[in-house]
């Protein structure tokens, strides 16, 4: 049996992080992934392809729509999917190979099969040569989620898909339902939107991205309408028939009324699940919550010791970013190092266009939380930069604290709002002031200018707003 010192069940961001952390610290350590390639759902196909797929249904989208705008004339546009899926394939066997090499560089075992823990410090691994143990003396369960599946909504992968089959379209749908109007729904159904499809959005919630500062959503949701998606808010699914390669949808609005349409595809992106199906949890007494997360403290320790968890599989956000900082923090933890995630600043984005991406608190929450606050916002149709570059939709909204103008969150829709937040999460990790953000100077012309207004408007003081 080999030893190692930490081996971690998993090789997503959360997973593969953590391991080459641990080995950085001189410990050995061994990796677990039954995937071919590693990288986890979000390299191979989750949040990598789905990008790929954005920038360039975005690139077809301006060169029919906008590019006559700035003189270009494009004559004989033509749109071969297959190419765009081979360019998408690509990038992403060009990141989980640099992930591989940097596995190897860093002296990290890899050991391929399906891990499940037999004991508080030994995992079996079953893999095509059969089933071998490996022992370690801390073990890092990092399994990452599955997508949500609705009882009523049989996913067959052909005609009702999950966001893995609607990322490999071998053609642009007629009509796209999408269930769910989170992040993924929303990603992918720009992306056939713009490709040509017509996309039909049905969310049950008042609002598309739930989680999301409310006016920040509903400006999200104006401009997704105005590429042509159909978004119904307040809507469920209510029964789902295939036909042939037609899929009937029966819709019910929140005053009770029902339409069915017809799809030749559905896809079902209402969340994720953490993935706990047989890591052998039960076997060594690894404790769920109520909601089959496994439960973990402040050191995302497990109750068996020597058991950690990570990412998707404990409380909050599914995002990658966060799992890398919880790899992180657990293996630095282990070193005797501090090890810290900053849970209040974690930044979240949806990539649309124009993106959402908000960081700490927003008015919604702070709100509820009985906070008085008050806050600035700043439309980039103000913005000297995104009028050059014609994507001037969208705003900066800053909440501060309106006794002490500490800054304690943003939500932030237009152009390189992905970008952008990152500016926010350090005024919130410096624990800033609106004060002291607007005293920054920034260049012009830039879109973080517009953060820096809306700094300034929070106290009335904003230029050019």
């Amino acid at each position: 049996m080999r030893s190692f010192d930490v081996a971690v069940i998993g090789a997503g961001p959360g997973g593969y992080v953590a391991a080459i952390r641990a080995a950085q610290l001189g410990m050995k350590v061994a990796i677990v992934e039954k995937e071919a390639r590693l990288g986890g759902t979000c390299l191979n196909i989750g949040c990598i392809p789905s990008k790929a797929l954005l920038r360039s249904s975005e690139l077809y989208f301006e060169a029919r729509h906008h590019f006559a705008e700035h003189g270009i004339e494009v004559a004989g546009l033509g749109l071969n999917i297959q190419a765009m899926l081979a360019r998408k394939a690509r990038i992403v066997t060009e990141l989980t190979d640099g992930i591989a090499l940097l596995v190897k560089k860093n002296k990290v075992t890899v050991v391929r099969g399906r891990g499940r823990l037999v004991a508080k410090d030994r995992v079996a691994v079953t893999g095509e040569g059969g089933e071998e143990e490996i022992q370690a003396s801390s073990l890092i369960l990092a399994a990452g989620s599955v997508t949500t599946l609705l009882p009523g909504l049989p996913v067959d992968g052909e005609r009702i898909v999950t966001s893995t089959e609607a990322l490999s379209f071998e053609r642009v749908p007629e009509h796209l339902l999408v269930v769910g109007g989170g992040a993924i729904g929303l990603e992918l159904g720009s992306v056939w939107r713009r490709l040509g499809a017509r996309v039909t959005v049905a969310e049950m919630m008042p609002q598309i991205v739930p989680q999301a500062d409310s006016q920040a959503a509903k400006l999200l949701q104006r401009s997704l309408k105005g590429i042509g998606l159909d978004i119904r808010t307040k809507t469920q699914v209510t029964a789902v028939e295939r036909k042939g390669d037609l899929v009937e949808v029966t819709l019910r609005d929140d005053k009770g009324k029902e339409e069915t349409l017809g799809a030749d595809r559905v896809l079902v992106a209402v969340g994720r699940r953490p993935c706990t199906e047989g890591l052998g949890l039960e076997e060594v007494g690894v404790l769920l919550d109520e909601r089959g997360r496994v439960q973990v403290d402040e050191r995302l320790a497990t109750n068996v010791p020597g058991v950690f968890a990570i990412g998707d599989l404990v409380p909050g956000p599914m995002l990658a970013h966060k799992a890398s900082e919880e790899g992180v923090a657990v293996v630095e933890r282990l070193a005797g190092l501090p090890g810290h995630v900053s849970y209040g600043s974690i930044p979240n984005v949806v990539y649309t266009w124009p993106e959402l991406a908000q960081a700490g608190l927003s008015e919604d929450e702070a709100e509820k939380m009985g906070l008085e606050v008050k806050t600035g916002r700043f439309y980039f149709k103000a913005n000297g930069r995104s009028k050059t570059m014609g994507m001037d939709e969208g705003f900066v909204k800053l909440v501060a604290d309106a006794g002490t103008g500490a800054l304690l969150g943003a939500a932030i829709v237009g152009p390189g709002a992905s970008d952008l937040i990152a500016e926010v999460v350090m005024a919130l990790e410096k624990k800033a002031t609106v004060t002291e953000v607007a005293n920054m100077v920034h260049a012009h012309p830039t879109l973080a200018e517009a953060i820096k207004e809306a700094a300034l408007a929070v106290d009335k003081r904003a230029i050019h707003g």
